[in-house]
């Protein structure tokens, strides 16, 4: 079961919400774009983190939009630097691609199972940065992505977008499923948030 907020028409016309960035540090190499209305949308992801790759996918198609990430990084450390710094190309993809937020519904919501797993995201794409993550991972890692970093992630993306996000797993006993169904929920809740509207979903007037 879902349930998402269906105010607004996605089919509103606006400019093509497209946005590329390249990020390069000593620890990581990232090159990435996204389109917010493609009607074939591109998902291309490689991360080198085989259950990264596996939960952006998720949120690509279940999010109905292409992401495109390339990343080549320090995983002979660890998965932290390659985790964190996709999540700020990530992040800062959708806020070019937003771009001043007038004119999207702003809100969306959502819960998602997958198999006994259940998770809940509530999403406000204003400028306001916080992030409310729990996933209740009970193993260390999964598929070469660490769980803390997993909660990570979640909270890179929203502090650095920015906007506010609340993710949380009801039910659950498969880490596996709890991480999958967090970022399907998400994935719902963003379609919801970025469809376009012909009105000012704020009482200050701005987003």
């Amino acid at each position: 079961m879902t349930t998402i907020n269906e105010t607004c028409s996605r089919e509103t016309s606006v400019p093509p919400r497209i946005a590329t960035v390249r990020r390069a540090t000593r620890e990581t190499r990232i090159d990435g774009r996204i389109d917010l209305d493609a009607d074939e949308p591109t998902v291309d992801i490689a991360t080198g983190i085989g259950m990264l790759d596996h939960l952006l996918n998720a949120f690509a198609v279940h999010a109905g939009i292409g992401i495109e990430l390339r990343c080549e990084g320090d995983l002979e450390v660890d998965d932290h630097h390659v985790a964190e710094d996709c999540a700020i190309v990530l992040a800062t993809l959708i806020g070019k691609a937003i771009g001043d937020r007038m004119g999207i519904e702003r809100f969306g919501w959502a819960i998602v199972p997958l198999d006994e797993s259940l998770s809940r995201t509530a999403i406000d794409l204003v400028r306001r940065p916080s992030a409310n993550i729990e996933l209740d991972l009970v193993r260390p890692s999964v598929g070469g992505l660490a769980c803390e970093n997993a909660t990570h992630f979640l909270e890179t993306l929203a502090l650095t977008a920015p906007f506010t996000l609340h993710v949380r797993v009801l039910e659950g006993r498969n880490d596996h499923h709890k991480m999958e169904s967090a970022f399907k929920s998400l994935a719902v809740a963003f379609r919801a948030a970025i469809r376009t509207c012909d009105r000012v979903t704020s009482t200050k007037g701005v987003l």
